[in-house]
């Protein structure tokens, strides 16, 4: 199997196509819906509430961390998540200047 060049691309097209990676799994959606919904979450409630096991959550849960758009606070035994509010602005700017792209055209192109 060959290897991705994601250096033959520019920091922009990675960065939304890591972007759009948090958006490929109906599960980090849910994720990212539950916690906008209470604002913050136990790992353990979000087992419950989306009913996959805690290993699969935990992975989902680490993927949207790795892309900065949640961050965790160890309390206890458990890690509080919430939305990276920050983090989370800049994506919504680098995604609504892809997706209104088409914005800028007039006209039809085919």
């Amino acid at each position: 199997m060959g290897l991705v060049k994601t250096e033959m691309f520019t920091d922009e097209q990675n960065e939304i196509s890591l972007f759009a990676k948090a958006f490929g799994h109906p599960a980090r959606v849910s994720i990212l819906q539950h916690l906008f919904k209470i604002d913050s979450c136990v790992c353990g409630d979000l087992v419950a509430e989306i009913g996959l096991a805690q290993p699969t959550i935990s992975q989902h849960l680490k993927e949207l961390k790795l892309l900065g758009l949640i961050k965790g606070n160890v309390e206890g035994t458990s890690v509080c998540y919430c939305i990276d509010k920050e983090n989370w602005t800049a994506m919504k700017n680098v995604m609504t200047a892809f997706l209104d792209q088409d914005l800028k055209r007039s006209g039809e192109c085919c």
